[in-house]
C-alpha cells in the first residue's frame, strides 16, 4: 500500500474510533461520514496504485521482449 493509502486508511480508522467514542448522535454521524470518505479515498488510491504497477510491469515486459528480439 502506498504512503497516501496508509494515511487514508489510518484516518478512516481514527474516524471509526471517534464515532464509537462519541455520545452525541450528530457527532457520531459526522465521524461515520468522514470515515466513509477516507475509506473511499483509500480504495481509490489502491486502485490507482494497482493500475500503475500493472502498467509498469507491462512496459517492462514489452521492453524485455524488444531487447530479446533485437539481433546481436
Amino acid at each position: 500500500m502506498t504512503v497516501a493509502g496508509e494515511f487514508y486508511t489510518d484516518q478512516a480508522r481514527q474516524c471509526a474510533q471517534a464515532a464509537a467514542d462519541s455520545d452525541l448522535p450528530m457527532l457520531r454521524e459526522k465521524y461515520l461520514s468522514a470515515g466513509a470518505a477516507w475509506e473511499a479515498l483509500a480504495r481509490r488510491e489502491t486502485t490507482i496504485a494497482d493500475a500503475r504497477a500493472r502498467r509498469i510491469a507491462g512496459e517492462q515486459a514489452r521492453e524485455q521482449a524488444l531487447l530479446a528480439n533485437q539481433p546481436e
